[in-house]
């Protein structure tokens, strides 16, 4: 087995994808805090009902629009 860390590995797009799923999980929690979603985990193979808390102090995440289909 091998116990290299992921921000080792070889690939670059490996490397990226821990920040990129933690990104995605917190813009997760951000649209379920802002329509009243539960979240849906699953921990230990069981499967939970999260209600997002309303704080205004958790930190937003701000991506920026990409710009699909642009050429230029």
């Amino acid at each position: 087995m091998n116990h290299k860390s992921i921000d080792h590995a070889d690939n670059a797009d490996l490397r990226g994808s821990l920040r990129a799923l933690q990104r995605a999980a917190q813009r997760a929690r951000e649209l379920a805090r802002q329509t009243g979603t539960d979240l849906i985990v699953s921990r230990n193979g069981i499967i939970e009902r999260i209600k997002p808390q309303q704080t205004s102090a958790q930190p937003q995440v701000r991506d920026s629009a990409a710009p699909y289909g642009d050429k230029s």
